[in-house]
């Protein structure tokens, strides 16, 4: 290494440095010079010592980085100590913030100065982001956490252990490759239960209506024929909100089935997306003519599964694996009705497993699209028949118009184009 190597490290350790400091020292500003343990210029100070022993490593070996380290952190612990003792408050953060300083300084010069500089970029904004990050944590559940961790655990350990195999005689079930799809759309899931968790007590019923629409379309339709039925969202805001939900949905499974299959998600888009249009207007006319009577636009009641559970994933891939089976044997054996009829029959529980198990299949032509299409028809009318079951009469009617006008007008275009 070249002096002017050398120099140049040690610049970039001291950058490091004053970068936390420049944080910490914003933090603390509220307290007296004299009052606080350390600041802008001591976690200066603080990465070039680590970068001054670093220096010192490459001539006498690297056990002086660790002797170097161990005193400075008792040093630093010690003053810390101090000040806590002295305004009776408990936070180890600036000492840990201490310690990584120290330890960039010593990277950037015996190590990895890229690394170091990246390391020290992720330290401050991880420092700067305390009170959003406590908020965020706050919000989260026991349930949720733990859920997400098992989640976690199974797909890092079980994935792969599973075979990247089909295991049945016919071909059709994957372990791997399902339990990926099945991460996938739970992936997709959470994005609205998250913004249900998040902004369902703040923002109106449509807003909540389209971040339901990307969790559960279904689970949104209950709630909102359930609102209107007990008179807390009205008629017109509650049917509009279904309407923009099935909306979602529609841009989902096309995003959903682009993403398998980009040929099959093309020739789904057009119908798709004039569903999407007539329902949309559809949604805006209810809002205007029959949402300013009554105004109660704020619902913090959508209750959706979360997504990353456990068990909602293995119920997911299950379904996933039925009827990926089912696809394979019909197309196989019995040609392209029982195909369809299967396709309508998965559309009344779920759309996201026809809609993957149909566009990951190559074998089965432009059926897999006749597919799809016709289990979003089948679901689309199945939550109409809930709206009117759960909501009664004036929700039911609302939902069934403008889910029929959203099928001819997807028919429309399918037949035409």
């Amino acid at each position: 290494m070249t002096e002017t190597d050398l120099f140049i490290r040690t610049g970039v350790a001291l950058a490091i440095g004053l970068l936390v400091g420049m944080e910490r020292g914003w933090q603390s500003r509220e307290i007296d010079d004299h009052g606080r343990a350390a600041g802008f210029r001591t976690f200066g100070l603080s990465a070039l010592l680590g970068a001054i022993t670093a220096h010192l490593a490459l001539a006498f070996g690297g056990v002086v980085i660790g002797f170097g380290f161990a005193a400075f952190a008792i040093i630093f612990a010690a003053f810390h100590w101090i000040e806590a003792q002295a305004h009776n408050t408990a936070s180890v953060t600036s000492v840990v913030a201490g310690l990584v300083t120290f330890g960039l300084g010593a990277l950037a010069v015996a190590g990895n100065v890229q690394v170091a500089i990246a390391a020290a970029v992720v330290t401050t904004v991880l420092l700067s982001l305390r009170n959003p990050l406590h908020q965020w944590i706050a919000l989260i559940s026991w349930e949720e956490i733990k859920a997400g961790l098992i989640l976690l655990v199974m797909t890092f350990l079980l994935l792969p252990l599973l075979p990247d195999r089909p295991v049945d005689p016919w071909g059709a079930i994957n372990p791997h490759e399902i339990w990926l799809l099945a991460i996938m759309i739970a992936m997709i899931s959470m994005v609205g239960y998250i913004a249900i968790r998040l902004f369902g007590d703040r923002f109106g019923i449509l807003v909540t209506a389209a971040a339901g629409g990307l969790a559960s379309s279904t689970a949104t339709t209950l709630t909102l024929s359930r609102l209107a039925r007990s008179g807390v969202a009205s008629v017109g805001i509650a049917s509009a909100g279904i309407a923009v939900s099935a909306s979602v949905m529609l841009i989902r499974v096309g995003v959903i089935a682009t993403g398998l299959n980009r040929l099959i998600g093309i020739s789904l888009w057009l119908p798709l997306l004039a569903g999407v249009v007539v329902q949309g207007f559809a949604a805006a006319t209810l809002i205007l003519v029959l949402g300013k009577s009554e105004t109660p636009d704020r619902v913090s009641g959508i209750k959706v599964t979360n997504p990353l559970e456990l068990s909602t994933s293995l119920k997911f891939a299950a379904l996933m694996a039925a009827v990926m089976l089912a696809v394979k044997l019909v197309s196989q054996f019995s040609g392209n009705t029982p195909l369809l009829i299967v396709s309508a029959l998965s559309g009344i529980a779920d759309v996201d497993a026809i809609t993957v198990s149909l566009a990951r299949s190559t074998a089965i032509g432009d059926i897999a699209a006749d597919g799809i299409l016709l289990a979003v028809a089948v679901n689309s009318m199945t939550k109409a028949v809930l709206a009117f079951w759960v909501g009664g009469k004036a929700v039911g009617i609302r939902v069934l118009i403008v889910t029929a006008l959203g099928l001819i007008a997807g028919a429309t275009a399918y037949f035409l184009f």
